[in-house]
């Protein structure tokens, strides 16, 4: 459809507005991952990192539109093991018929449970051991370079899903390049409030750490064929972050008091 039908179409207007919602909720996952690992860096190149990670994911998103017809190609399957489940109404359960898309989820999935758990060992027990999953802890370690190349690696599983979920939802590629646009650019806004806002917070660190072995669970799932409604996991993830929110402003009444009893 020419450009100027589209801009006079209330139905691509709304195709729009929903599209960015949901390229902003997919982004989520990308922007905790990058400002848990952005905050690993020496204090003076988290915002750079940030900033190249979120130019990355929005390269990696565009250049994907433009090659849809090889993203549509991943989704056939390349090899079954020939196993598959399904429930009383017929449903499937799970198979074991992967395409590259499954394998890329699957692999992106046991990524972040790897990089969660090391983080989540590490914040548990902080001391120098002999683990495998310390060899990487110590902030200084993390060099700009191997940040990057993580980044990257996670912008494209989560590019694949949010590209995915655009083709799904509108045959036209202006409108799937505007709601990317847009989306990368909330993104980049919040990048560096959301990042430091975790590093004051350190109880908030645990939470998003646990939303990232949450989100690695569901894209193992997802590539094994077990699609869990992406619905469940953000309402799942906004609960959590209320009531830390809560704790939080508890905490602080809580030293103020305390403050203004010492004062006294």
């Amino acid at each position: 459809m020419p450009i100027m039908e589209l801009l006079a179409s209330p139905a691509a207007w709304a195709a729009l507005v929903t599209l960015i919602v949901m390229e902003v909720v997919l982004g989520i996952d990308n922007l905790v991952f990058i400002s848990i690992l952005s905050n690993k860096l020496p204090e003076a190149e988290r915002s750079r990192t940030r900033r190249i990670g979120i130019t990355l994911a929005l390269v990696m998103r565009i250049a994907l539109l433009f090659s849809i017809f090889i993203i549509v190609g991943l989704v056939k399957p390349v090899f079954d093991l020939g196993l598959q489940a399904t429930d009383a109404q017929g449903h499937t359960i799970y198979e074991t018929a992967f395409s590259i898309r499954d394998l890329i989820l699957i692999a992106g999935g046991a990524f972040l449970l790897y990089k969660a758990t090391k983080e989540i060992h590490h914040s548990v027990d902080p001391a120098e051991s002999d683990s495998p999953l310390d060899k990487t802890n110590n902030q200084k370690t993390l060099g700009f370079t191997a940040a990057i190349v993580q980044i990257l690696a996670l912008d494209l599983v989560f590019s694949i899903d949010s590209i995915l979920t655009a083709v799904g939802m509108t045959d036209e590629l202006p409108i799937m390049i505007a709601a990317v646009v847009v989306a990368v650019g909330v993104m980049m806004l919040a990048a560096d409030p959301l990042a430091n806002f975790i590093a004051k917070n350190p109880t908030v660190v645990m939470l998003a750490l646990g939303f990232l072995l949450m989100i690695g669970l569901v894209l193992i799932a997802d590539g094994f064929g077990v699609h869990v409604p992406k619905g469940y996991v953000y309402t799942a993830m906004a609960f959590s972050a209320g009531v830390e929110m809560l704790n939080i402003w508890s905490r602080r009444a809580r030293e103020k008091r305390i403050g203004n009893t010492a004062g006294h």
